[in-house]
């Protein structure tokens, strides 16, 4: 899998995260996703061999890149991905799920302190639904993602957890809205 397929995939998941719930805070949330199914244990190992191989210039680019779409990110626990997201007062107001170009939110539902999400994505071409469930100022999550890996259809299963880290962002930007 390419690196930045697999960073597509990761980036529109984490974004979808914090935003879909209604009682979701304003601020900076830590989101920790470990993917596994089909090539994914292998993709992830290899963009993290990849990420640490590459010269200390091409991996700040490669960083700040995701930083700009919102996304600021760095190896999670038992070889996941990390990132920090700015969620705004507007976002958690319009109970949105923030996506990336070529991305739509296809479901959202509530039932308690649960929420089940599907999501299509043109490039790459994927698609997912999970579920979502929030203790106070934190959530964990288990999605299952179909995307073509070389032509031939993969399956991944994503799980994750989220945590509010306070209602000031620092440096970090809120997710980019895509464009229209």
């Amino acid at each position: 899998m390419r690196i930045r397929q697999f960073v597509a995939v990761t980036a529109f998941a984490a974004a979808a995260l914090p935003a879909v719930a209604q009682t979701m805070k304003p601020g900076l949330w830590e989101i920790n996703n470990k993917m596994s199914g089909g090539q994914m244990d292998q993709a992830m190992a290899e963009m993290q061999k990849q990420m640490a191989q590459m010269p200390a210039d091409q991996r700040k680019q490669m960083q700040a890149m995701m930083a700009q779409r919102g996304v600021p990110m760095a190896p999670g626990a038992g070889g996941g991905m990390a990132v920090k997201m700015c969620m705004t007062r507007e976002m958690a107001d319009r109970n949105e799920v923030p996506t990336r170009d070529g991305c739509t939110t296809t479901k959202n539902q509530r039932s308690g302190n649960t929420m089940k999400i599907a999501f299509s994505c043109t490039n790459p071409p994927s698609s997912g639904e999970g579920d979502f469930t929030f203790t106070g100022d934190s959530y964990t999550s288990h999605m299952t993602i179909k995307t073509l890996v070389q032509g031939k259809p993969e399956t991944m299963v994503m799980d994750g957890t989220g945590k509010w880290l306070g209602a000031d962002c620092g440096s970090i930007k809120p997710i980019a809205a895509p464009k229209k």
